[in-house]
């Protein structure tokens, strides 16, 4: 077998074998077949797609490229939930501990930033001490001692990804749906879960910018999670504002404990249940999508999920009662009245990132005590002169001009719902 004739297939709008992807996959990951060929491949699925079939097997040869946890046979479902990534995004820290305390087991292997998005372990390491970077070992070991770790992804796991996103970051074809999935789930199935949920964003402020673009990547999820044996569930929600109030890593950390005590956003807790409550449905826990909503909201409302989000902090070396640092703050006011119409939520991610809240680059230093509060929320009235962010910074004036160019105030508009569609395993097998 031939890279270049492979590669033509592709090219040429054939689809490949699985013994064809395997042989590029496998011969990828152990260094037999060069960046240069992998590129060109790369490129051929980004320009051709894959059909269901194929990206089954792509996602199935880079789960095989490495090892994949291993769980005791005692009736303990193991789930996870992935998020595409979003401003204020900050449901993985309030989920995990929910779900642990709903007598399921939570396996998180989560990632860091990425664009203008903010990165779950990033958010994390604000808290001093708090490890992500256990060792298979330590995480199986917490899984099931504390019910749910946070972690990032070790390298035993899905090594093939590893290689293949990094080359796909310098080659123009992250935005490959074919390439996205199998990225995605084979990370997710070296879990080896019995349920997955999936919050998939889209607008101003997601990696998919349109509706139509995140039911597509959805829809390939699910039909890979389901074809691999892993019930899948999918929630399409609006990014064209930020979720919740706070956007940073030490603010947002500082959020998601308010809602775990009960408090906090309403649309941060919303959002957080549902997705919970979609795990508790797929692993027979709870009858109804009610009770299970019914369900976790009591265990935030009676402080069991504060206790359990205690343990987990604890256990990976954090001191969860630790006053976070935060930067000084400053607000910036409305330039005139009106309706708040629209936000370009990538400019105030990006935003973030120059008050060195992100990186411009790997390996960049993070300044955890940066961030925004949004005062204001699409479809709000405002008044000249009203506060409508609270930026967290020494340097709040290098992007004072950069907010107000991204919050249109004009004509009120309604504000999006905030999950607008639900896609599983069913609705998918219908088309």
């Amino acid at each position: 077998m031939l890279p270049a004739s492979i590669i033509a297939a592709k090219r040429d709008h054939r689809e490949l074998s699985p013994e064809e992807i395997a042989f590029f996959i496998q011969g990828y990951a152990s260094g037999h077949i060069p960046d240069y060929q992998m590129s060109a491949l790369a490129m051929a699925i980004y320009l051709n797609g894959m059909s269901t079939q194929e990206i089954a097997c792509l996602t199935s040869e880079m789960l095989a490229s490495g090892t994949v946890l291993k769980w005791p046979s005692d009736g303990i479902p193991r789930v996870d939930k992935h998020s595409t990534g979003g401003l204020g995004d900050k449901t993985s820290l309030i989920l995990a501990p929910i779900l642990a305390e709903c007598g399921l087991q939570n396996p998180m292997l989560s990632g860091r930033g990425l664009g203008a998005t903010g990165g779950t372990l990033d958010k994390l390491e604000a808290i001093p001490g708090f490890r992500t970077n256990l060792s298979l070992q330590e995480m199986t070991e917490q899984t099931q001692s504390i019910g749910c770790v946070i972690t990032g992804a070790s390298v035993e796991l899905a090594p093939a990804d590893r290689k293949l996103y990094a080359l796909r970051d310098v080659t123009a074809t992250v935005p490959s749906i074919p390439l996205i999935t199998g990225s995605i789930m084979s990370k997710k199935l070296a879990e080896s879960l019995n349920a997955l949920v999936l919050d998939v964003k889209f607008g101003s402020g997601a990696f998919m910018k349109t509706l139509e673009q995140a039911t597509a990547l959805a829809e390939s999820l699910v039909r890979t999670g389901e074809r691999m044996g892993v019930r899948t569930v999918a929630l399409l929600t609006d990014m064209n504002q930020p979720l919740g109030r706070m956007c940073g890593n030490a603010v947002e950390v500082i959020e998601s404990i308010d809602v775990l005590q009960g408090g906090g956003p309403d649309d941060v807790r919303f959002l957080t249940i549902e997705l919970c409550a979609e795990l508790l449905v797929m692993t027979h826990r709870a009858t109804t999508i009610e009770k299970a909503r019914a369900q976790c909201a009591a265990i935030i409302d009676s402080g069991r999920a504060w206790e359990r989000y205690c343990r987990m902090v604890v256990a990976q070396g954090g001191n969860p009662h630790a006053t976070l640092t935060v930067a000084p703050a400053t607000e910036i006011t409305a330039p005139h009245s009106g309706w708040i119409h629209s936000m370009d939520t990538e400019a105030l991610g990006l935003a973030i990132i120059s008050l060195g809240g992100g990186r411009r680059k790997m390996g960049d230093p993070i300044d955890h005590s940066v961030g925004l509060e949004m005062l204001v929320g699409v479809g709000d009235r405002v008044e000249q002169g009203q506060p409508i962010v609270r930026v967290f910074s020494k340097d709040a004036a290098s992007v004072k001009s950069v907010i107000l160019s991204s919050i249109t105030i004009g004509d009120q508009v309604p504000a999006l719902p905030l999950i607008v569609r639900r896609i599983d395993g069913a609705s998918v097998r219908a088309q």
